[in-house]
């Protein structure tokens, strides 16, 4: 079994909504999720829009190898509505993100973790601290608290909505 976390996000429609519906969809996989942040809300980073995102991360076991488990991520996103091929950053309904896979890491041309921006961005690390603040980063060798408290990122993330599980 493996520890994961992953971060789910969505600025597009009703966001909280389907964020439930994403977890909903996460949970049928042969996996067991032992623990979600809160539901928090920033600015859209690395491109500017008018939508607020949000974003929660989740903690699960699973026996799943990265590579099904992404697959699989990637079709809970097509099922509802994510339409990639764009390039840069874009608003979007879903996007479901594996953060660490165990304390493995994983460089193909389909997956990279540790997520490679992950310690450049407050909207994943202000929940990811919230179920894992001890959690070591594989390659940083910095634990998510202190990945968070030396942050270049300068955006505001506010909870708001409080943990669903």
């Amino acid at each position: 079994m493996k520890r994961v976390f992953l971060l789910t996000g969505s600025n597009l429609g009703d966001s909280r909504e389907l964020l439930k519906e994403a977890i909903t969809r996460i949970s049928l996989l042969p996996l067991k999720i032992f623990q979600s942040s809160g539901i928090y809300q920033s600015k859209a980073w690395g491109y500017s829009s008018e939508n607020y995102f949000f974003n929660q991360c989740i903690g699960l076991d699973t026996s799943l190898s990265s590579d099904i488990l992404l697959k699989k991520l990637l079709e809970i996103e097509m099922e509802m509505g994510r339409i990639r091929g764009v390039e840069g950053y874009a608003d979007r309904v879903i996007d479901i993100d594996i953060l660490f896979y165990g304390s493995e890491i994983i460089h193909t041309t389909e997956l990279v973790i540790p997520h490679p921006r992950l310690h450049l961005r407050r909207f994943a690390l202000v929940p990811l601290k919230e179920i894992a603040p001890g959690f070591l980063h594989p390659e940083l060798k910095k634990t998510i608290s202190e990945l968070l408290d030396s942050c270049p990122d300068g955006s505001i993330v506010e909870l708001c909505h409080s943990n669903e599980i």
